[in-house]
């Protein structure tokens, strides 16, 4: 985790981070995982799912943890996370019907805003067809504001982490 005095680096810790992120192919590096349905309009003119999906699964993945574990309610929480930082890493194909799992770990946490280290695989597969890292800036519904991330979403972020 990245301390405050330690600004300097944060743009290496930041890329070295993603870097890390993206290159998790294993089931072993998530915490949580969460079903996912492809539907007959994921599919483009090749074939395979387009990869503007991929960021709807990732995100779809993020709010079922927070929904699920973290007490967030997407049209009632006063704090509401903004996407700041994203991205993917397409590591092979997928396609309607395939089944999918969205698989789902925090990689930081700071004062307002969480990195999250995503992945999507087939059903019965071990290997990710893609990985991906998102950035979340929690901020008051009203004001838009960064807010601190209250304490049970926070605990609940703490336990989504890998060496929790």
């Amino acid at each position: 985790m990245m301390k405050n005095n330690e600004h300097n680096s944060s743009q290496n810790l930041s890329q070295n981070s993603a870097e890390n992120t993206l290159t998790d192919t294993s089931k072993e590096a998530y915490t949580y995982f969460f079903p996912i349905t492809t539907r007959w309009m994921d599919n483009d003119i090749f074939g395979h799912v387009n990869n503007v999906n991929y960021y709807s699964y990732f995100d779809t993945v993020v709010n079922q943890f927070l929904i699920e574990n973290a007490g967030f309610e997407p049209t009632k929480s006063e704090e509401i996370g903004f996407i700041v930082s994203s991205q993917c890493q397409y590591l092979h194909s997928i396609a309607y019907p395939d089944k999918l799992i969205g698989a789902f770990r925090v990689n930081k946490i700071g004062n307002s805003s969480v990195e999250y280290g995503v992945a999507i695989f087939k059903k019965n597969s071990d290997s990710a067809a893609a990985t991906g890292q998102l950035t979340h800036v929690f901020v008051n519904r009203q004001t838009e504001k960064p807010t601190p991330i209250n304490s049970s979403m926070r605990t609940a972020m703490q336990h989504a982490m890998l060496d929790a």
